[in-house]
Parts: C-alpha cells; structure tokens; sequence
C-alpha cells in the first residue's frame, strides 16, 4: 500500500537533512497519518493516530 502513495515533504523539515515526508491524501481518506525519513524513501514508515501527528507537528514547529 505505501508504493502507490504521495509523499510530500513536510513544510517543517530544515534543510539540515533532518526532513520527515507524509501521505497528505491517505491522511485524508483513511484518517491514518503515515509518516517516513525523506532520506529513506524505501524504509520503514509510522502509522500515527490525528492526534499523534499533530503533536510532532507542534513538536517540529517549536523545536525545529
């Protein structure tokens, strides 16, 4: 299933090579947020619940 997603990369990623990709469309559709290292696009990825994703969001908006 995560070969046919679009990962996009996350808006609060540096440009240090510390970036997080997610599947905005699956998020959408399923209510599952997928998340992955950009670096290793054929890695493993997280599953995390709405609220899960929206607390490494915050966590990247203030620490990153």
């Amino acid at each position: 299933m995560t070969d046919s997603l679009r990962w996009v990369k996350s808006s609060y990623s540096n440009n240090g090579g510390q970036c997080i990709e997610w599947a905005p469309e699956h998020a959408a559709a399923t209510g599952e947020f997928k998340v992955r290292d950009s670096k290793e696009p054929n890695g493993p990825h997280l599953t995390l619940t709405r609220g899960a994703f929206v607390g490494l969001v915050e966590f990247a908006r203030h620490h990153g």
